[in-house]
């Protein structure tokens, strides 16, 4: 008769987290307590697999490893108890090339352990460093073990609101392609809002609007760039201009009772002793994706925008549905106006420039002639006076018996060239020619120097910043201390102007003075007014009503 009365191994479970049963496998850990490794007792119980994992993980966070052979290691549960031997010689090299920055090719289930462990606050001493040891392992391994992602993106997440680290969630849901889980997008839009609107995202700003605009005809052929490029940048301009005319801007008006407060378990699947950190994190947040008129803002938007670059970029086909209303929709539509035109005038390619050598060289000779001449001038002109006073009177030089004799005709060794009179009368011509020409290079030389003058005593002169009386200045909002600051000093002699009594004159004026022509000038002053203030500062070629007041106590000039 066969003995079944083998030997019975017993499998420790720990059951301390409701989990579906027929979702997830058991793990195997039976091999825990191999390779000549103590039994973890303490106090006479049994510790969980978990804390198991962190003592050990403590115990070992200093190890390192010498270069070894890479050894293949798949585990659902990953830990050191499941690694043999030459599983672990390759883990201890392999984590000790990455801390010194080399991220060699490793299967999933090593850098699983790596993970647990930074997660149980092993292998760093502030926060700041677990958090970028776990970013940076995610940045150098996502692409080539792609299933990292479903993992990362939760667990870097905990880690952030474990640790209080919040302004990294931003990068985070960059690093995640606008992902985060929908209240804490939330928490992060307001955020964002509250602080920098210029920091938001198309992939951010998507769960917001009412239909999926990947798949309409426009995102798809062609528009995506354009479009991922000029969202966000409008978003910021309607939210600026919304905040000045309705003080809360984009967002909806948040009252204290509609805060909701989250309960996020942490770590989920992964090897995480509760005891540290707690079994979950706690948060509040705003339900912006909630408020039907906040999301149905953001979709129109969406679309007056999208319908504008339609028209810019030529294509057919126009959005439907609900329209902005008409002052929002002008400021964006001839915001986008202006940075488009920007856009293609900075895109246009530069002129092909080609030497002509020979013209080159002409320039060169001209110059040498030009120097020479204004060199030696001075020279030549008081040698040719003193040759002039060496030729003796003909009429000194007749006796007085000779007066009433006539006159001997005189010969020269040159019998067929021309007289001395016409020989001197060609010197004299062209000694006045050449004088003229000296004259006129002198007159350019002068012009020069006094145009050269005149550009620096402009350019060394003090910048004019346009300020308020110290009474407005304190009250005026940021945005409009910011619009000052960018103000050239040509901008704030043009404000300036604008304010006064003989405006046309006086801009025409001050074009003329800098160079320009005075529709370019305000041109220039609306573009950073659309940057700043969120609106256009001018009118045609006045200030706006609107903005008058603003302007009542700046000081003049």
């Amino acid at each position: 008769m066969r003995d079944h009365s083998e030997q019975l191994e017993f499998m420790e479970i720990d059951i301390s987290e409701d989990i579906e049963p027929a979702s997830v496998r058991i793990p195997d850990r039976s091999s825990l307590a191999n390779h000549g490794r103590e039994a973890y007792i303490q106090t006479g119980a049994v510790l969980s697999s978990e804390k198991r994992f962190v003592e050990e993980a403590r115990r070992l966070a200093e190890a390192t490893g010498e270069e070894t052979y890479p050894a293949p290691f798949m585990s659902y549960w990953p830990t050191y108890g499941v690694m043999n031997d030459a599983q672990l010689r390759w883990y201890w090299y392999w984590r000790t090339e990455v801390r010194q920055g080399n991220y060699l090719d490793v299967d999933l289930s090593y850098l699983f352990v790596h993970i647990y462990e930074l997660i149980n606050g092993i292998g760093w001493l502030h926060p700041e460093q677990g958090y970028e040891q776990l970013k940076r392992l995610w940045i150098n391994y996502r692409e080539r073990l792609p299933q990292l992602d479903a993992y990362m993106q939760e667990w870097i997440v905990d880690f952030v609101l474990v640790h209080e680290l919040q302004p990294r969630l931003h990068e985070v849901m960059l690093l995640a392609g606008g992902y985060l889980p929908a209240p804490l997008l939330d928490k992060e839009l307001q955020r964002i809002m509250e602080e920098n609107a210029s920091d938001l995202t198309l992939e951010m700003l998507q769960r917001y609007y009412d239909y999926d605009i990947s798949l309409n005809t426009f995102y798809r052929d062609g528009g995506k760039a354009v479009v991922e490029r000029y969202i966000p940048q409008v978003m910021a301009v309607a939210h600026s201009y919304m905040k000045r005319t309705q003080q809360h801007g984009l967002l909806p008006e948040l009252s204290p009772g509609a805060e909701q407060t989250m309960e996020r378990t942490l770590f989920r699947k992964a090897v995480y002793d509760e005891s540290i950190y707690g079994r979950s994190v706690s948060f509040t947040y705003f339900p912006l994706g909630e408020q039907k008129d906040f999301v149905q803002r953001l979709t129109r938007i969406y679309r007056c925008t999208e319908n504008k670059l339609r028209e810019l970029l030529g294509f057919r086909g126009r959005l439907r549905g609900k329209t902005l209303e008409p002052e929002l929709a002008r400021v964006i539509e001839r915001y986008i106006e202006k940075a488009y035109a920007l856009e293609q005038t900075e895109t246009a390619p530069a002129p092909v420039i080609q030497i002509d050598t020979a013209k080159l060289a002409s320039l060169q000779e001209d110059s040498e002639y030009v120097r020479k001449a204004l060199t030696i001038e001075e020279t030549e002109q008081s040698v040719f006076d003193s040759a002039a006073s060496e030729v003796p009177v003909e009429s000194e030089m007749i006796e007085p018996d000779q007066e009433k004799m006539p006159a001997a005709p005189r010969f020269t060794e040159q019998q067929d060239g021309p007289s001395r009179e016409q020989a001197s009368a060609a010197a004299t011509t062209t000694t006045s020619n050449q004088t003229a020409e000296m004259n006129e290079l002198l007159e350019a030389k002068s012009s020069v120097e006094s145009e050269v003058q005149f550009l620096r005593e402009d350019a060394s002169s003090a910048k004019i910043e346009l300020q308020w009386d110290e009474s407005a200045s304190a009250s005026l909002q940021q945005e409009w201390h910011d619009f000052a600051g960018q103000l050239e000093t040509r901008h704030v002699k043009a404000v300036q102007v604008l304010l006064g009594d003989h405006v046309d004159a006086e801009l025409m004026r001050l074009a003329n003075e800098i160079g320009t022509m005075p529709a370019l000038l305000l041109d220039e002053i609306n573009d950073i007014a659309m940057e700043t203030i969120g609106d256009l500062l001018i009118d045609g070629d006045r200030m706006a009503p609107e903005y008058m007041d603003v302007f009542e106590h700046v000081k003049r000039c």
